[in-house]
């Protein structure tokens, strides 16, 4: 029987650098599959349908919903955002680790519904470092980008209930700190238990 894969959840207020993050540890980490949620958003520039996400209607999403297809959705800034629940399980129960990168809101329920998973906040050196970035981004709003900044003060109090944090104050620590989560939950004697278990039964 191929043991159950891992998942880590990522979660950060807007700004914070978790894409960027999550990109570097599937480039270290190629066993690791990223779960590819679904959004009623338009693309950002540079982005690719079924790579960044899924780029579906506002009202495909909502038929979705109503059809109970993701283990967690969230209306985020006028748009939808979801995981699939049977992509993630069906990677799960082949045995290959998933990386997720959900706001916090959809990490709590897909906690509420998967005991077993690893759940990591990442947060910004300082509120005024968060500004400057998302400032610098360029693609939206003065009004969109305080609005973003009101959310993220909001989304950092969420912070207790995960299970580890990273501080992104430089990319390359933040980035070897997420692979090394990873690689010690890799290591825990209860997911390891079927080679455990198979080098006692040689005994």
């Amino acid at each position: 029987m191929t043991p159950k894969g891992l998942f880590i959840v990522v979660s950060a207020p807007s700004g914070a650098g978790k894409s960027s993050i999550c990109q570097r540890l599937l480039a270290l980490c190629p066993e690791m599959q990223f779960s590819v949620s679904y959004t009623s958003r338009p693309p950002r520039p540079n982005e690719v349908d079924g790579q960044d996400y899924h780029f579906i209607s506002r009202e495909a999403f909502q038929t979705r919903i109503a059809q109970g297809e993701f283990v967690e959705w969230v209306e985020n800034f006028n748009h939808y955002y979801g995981t699939s629940l049977r992509q993630m399980n069906e990677t799960l129960a082949q045995g290959a680790d998933l990386l997720l990168d959900i706001e916090p809101r959809g990490a709590k329920t897909v906690k509420e519904n998967f005991k077993d998973g690893v759940f990591v906040f990442v947060l910004p050196p300082s509120l005024e470092e968060l500004g400057d970035r998302l400032k610098k981004r360029g693609h939206e709003s003065d009004e969109a980008i305080q609005t973003r900044f009101s959310q993220a003060a909001s989304e950092i109090k969420e912070v207790s209930w995960y299970d580890y944090s990273i501080f992104n104050d430089d990319l390359d620590t933040a980035v070897s700190q997420l692979r090394a989560i990873y690689l010690a939950e890799k290591c825990r004697t209860g997911r390891l238990a079927h080679k455990i278990n198979r080098l006692l039964s040689s005994m």
